[in-house]
C-alpha cells in the first residue's frame, strides 16, 4: 500500500472523530478513501506506529488504520 492509493475500509472500525458524528461511535466499514500518509519514519528515524496509513476520507475526515482493516480498490 503506498500514497495515492484508493482504499475501502474492508472491517469494522469504529471512530468518535468523524465531523458528523462528534463524539459519538461511527462505523466506518465500507468508507473509501485516498491514502495520505504511511507512517514508518519519524525525523529519519524508524518508528513502529500502531496505526502508520493515514487515509483521506473527504474534506473534513482523516483516519489512522492498519494495513489488515483496509483493502485497495481499483
Amino acid at each position: 500500500m503506498k500514497v495515492g492509493d484508493r482504499v475501502r475500509v474492508k472491517e469494522s472500525v469504529i471512530v468518535y472523530h468523524h465531523p458528523d458524528h462528534r463524539n459519538q461511535a461511527f462505523d466506518i466499514k465500507g468508507q473509501e478513501g485516498e491514502v495520505v500518509a504511511v507512517v514508518k519514519e519519524w525525523q529519519g528515524r524508524p518508528v513502529s506506529a500502531n496505526l502508520p496509513i493515514q487515509v483521506k476520507f473527504d474534506k473534513k475526515f482523516r483516519a489512522h488504520l492498519q494495513e489488515v482493516e483496509l483493502e485497495v480498490t481499483a
